[in-house]
């Protein structure tokens, strides 16, 4: 009974100490002086940190706020490339609808493998695709092949443009191109032959010799085409042309010529559209004389009837 008396009086006591002077009880934790109070005990950052806290959590409803307009006007901006991707997609196909293939047969003979070294088996790699590349967009593409692919050059596929197995409208084969077609078809072009190709038959298969070798088997591809008993032909450049550099020109070249021609129908126009400026084209008139030599030809006869007129004043 003893202990019982002397805990109910120190539970009294301790009531006591938790009821102010009016009888209320004192609240565990105010904002007003008991929170700086409190803020005496701190030091100067931890101030600071908390005052950061407090204006974070003051902030909280504007941040949400704008997070809201961010995600409205990233909607808007998708909804608006959505519109402008089906716009320019429509754009790029109308004129695939104008397109009309043509039955010509080009084909790229990559038989001369173990005649390059291997950076220039990485350059012909880049002249192949450029070809895929310019057919693909091109007003009458045509039908075309690549034939005996393999050793550096399919390596070079492989590790540099793995994509070139999606490749399409192509026909791509191991064999020589002499086994995929038949020989009275074929007309093998290079810059070697006597004979001039005045027009395309839509009807043949010109060949395109994939040899970067910068003129270290020069003739290499004429003579492999009288071997074989393939009729051979080069580009009618030098009708059109004179250039201040040798006439051989990189396969892509070739092709962009013939490609050039099916839809302009101008040798001129399409020798001046695709070959590069470093070549040196300059127009040729129908009589075979370029305009620059025809002009000095035109001075000269000036200065000799010139001389001529003096010589016959003289003389009278």
């Amino acid at each position: 009974m003893a202990d019982d008396s002397v805990k109910s009086e120190a539970s009294a006591q301790q009531e006591d100490k938790n009821v102010n002077n009016t009888g209320c009880e004192k609240p565990a934790n105010t904002n007003g002086k008991a929170t700086a109070a409190g803020n005496q005990g701190l030091s100067k950052r931890q101030k600071k940190k908390l005052l950061k806290h407090h204006k974070w959590e003051e902030e909280r409803e504007l941040r949400k706020q704008k997070r809201k307009e961010r995600k409205q006007l990233r909607r808007l901006q998708r909804q608006n490339h959505q519109e402008e991707g089906e716009d320019s997609q429509s754009a790029k196909k109308r004129p695939r609808r104008e397109v009309t293939p043509s039955s010509l047969r080009l084909v790229l003979d990559c038989s001369f493998d173990d005649l390059m070294l291997i950076k220039d088996v990485r350059k012909l790699h880049k002249q192949i695709q450029r070809c895929y590349a310019e057919n693909r967009r091109a007003l009458h593409p045509v039908q075309l092949y690549l034939t005996s692919l393999g050793g550096q050059l399919k390596q070079s596929m492989d590790e540099k443009d793995k994509g070139w197995v999606n490749w399409k409208d192509i026909n791509i084969k191991t064999e020589h191109y002499s086994e995929v077609m038949a020989k009275e078809e074929l007309v093998y072009l290079t810059s070697d032959s006597p004979n001039v190709l005045e027009e395309l038959d839509q009807k043949k298969a010109y060949v395109i010799g994939g040899l970067v070798d910068h003129n270290h088997h020069k003739g290499y591809t004429f003579e492999k085409a009288k071997e074989l008993g393939i009729t051979h032909a080069q580009l009618p450049l030098s009708s059109f042309v004179k250039m201040n550099s040798r006439k051989v020109l990189a396969v892509n070249h070739v092709f962009e010529i013939i490609l050039a021609y099916l839809e302009k129908g101008s040798w001129q126009e399409a020798f001046f559209t695709i070959l590069p400026q470093r070549k040196g084209a300059v127009a040729v008139n129908q009589a075979g004389t370029n305009t620059q030599d025809k002009e000095e030809e035109e001075e000269e006869e000036e200065e000799e009837d010139s001389d001529t007129a003096e010589h016959t004043e003289k003389m009278d």
